[in-house]
């Protein structure tokens, strides 16, 4: 967009003492008469260029003067990557250093800068939860976030299903994925992704950890949830779905995984329930998503699978019965 351009060429100016046309639009990756064009609106917006002739010539900042956003402090320049995300900023702490930053950079924009970023804010907002969902609250959050910018190692006791487990861990960064966050960390020697909602117990050690050279959060994300994705959904299920259990196909599933593991859905008979053919991992994994729709779920085939569901029902029934 031209405003994020006329941004960014305003900082480039700042930095350099002086750089021709041909010099910012290759830095801008922009053609030399679209350069010319914006260095125009530059200065239509009142920031005062000169242009100096000669061999080493170009255009350049009038000295002395400057955008006005010299007052912004690591926090804030931190939140300006996330400022679409209040509710993230909020569970990391930065809400009010996103609210400063914003001011900050409003204050130093020329007027039709100032005008452009506030009608993009009027006219968009992130909802980063999915439907039928809430975002996470989780309490050990403050903390992994804490650890993270330290760079301090952190000792937390995790539950995964029924069982909890006790892990030292350098946490390297955050990630919020559909309202949901994850903290990734290395774990002797190896790199692991832990739901933060799910860790139970968490102490801030003073150890300071050695960051691995060249690790790119956001890179390695990418490729640890392309294998995740690639899950072999070969067990093949046969079932009637209540109309509830049908509606938290989505909770339970994911809304991005819905169409790969939902293979048919019928239409609901007199009695509510459809028939549906689903795609699952085999093994605890399957098992525990057919738990979380029950009520609602009755296994047609395959009969092993029918069976240990009814186990799991009678467990349930036994233990929850009457005293």
């Amino acid at each position: 967009m031209k405003a994020e351009r006329l941004v960014a060429l305003l900082f480039t100016l700042q930095r350099r003492r002086s750089a021709t046309a041909a010099e910012l639009a290759e830095e801008l990756g922009v053609s030399e008469r679209t350069m010319h064009r914006d260095l125009a609106a530059l200065r239509d917006a009142g920031v005062p260029l000169w242009t100096e002739q000669g061999r080493y010539g170009g255009f350049r900042l009038i000295d002395g003067w400057r955008a006005g956003l010299d007052g912004l402090t690591a926090r804030e320049a931190v939140a300006l990557f996330a400022l679409g995300v209040p509710d993230a900023l909020a569970g990391l702490g930065l809400d009010t250093a996103g609210s400063a930053a914003r001011a900050k950079v409003s204050a130093g924009m020329p007027a039709e800068l100032r005008e452009h970023a506030a009608l993009v804010a009027g006219r968009f907002h992130l909802d980063a939860p999915g439907w039928w969902g809430t975002a996470d609250e989780p309490p050990a959050l403050s903390a992994a976030a804490r650890a993270v910018w330290a760079q301090r190692r952190l000792a937390i006791t995790y539950r995964r299903r029924d069982k909890e487990f006790e892990r030292e861990l350098d946490p390297l960064g955050l990630v919020l994925k559909a309202g949901v966050w994850y903290v990734v960390a290395r774990v002797d020697g190896s790199f692991r992704t832990y739901r933060v909602s799910r860790i139970l117990r968490v102490a801030e050690s003073a150890e300071v950890f050695e960051r691995p050279a060249g690790f790119d959060l956001a890179q390695w994300w990418r490729a640890s949830s392309a294998t995740f994705e690639q899950v072999d959904r070969s067990l093949r299920v046969k079932a009637r779905l209540s109309r509830l259990a049908v509606r938290e196909l989505r909770r339970v599933f994911g809304g991005e995984h819905l169409a790969d593991t939902v293979v048919a859905l019928g239409e609901p008979g007199a009695d509510g329930w459809a028939e549906a053919e689903l795609a699952l991992e085999g093994g605890e994994i399957g098992l525990g998503q057919l738990v979380a729709l029950s009520p609602g779920v009755e296994v047609l085939d395959p009969p092993e699978l029918r069976a240990e569901l009814a186990k799991i029902g009678a467990e349930l029934a036994a233990r929850n019965g009457q005293r």
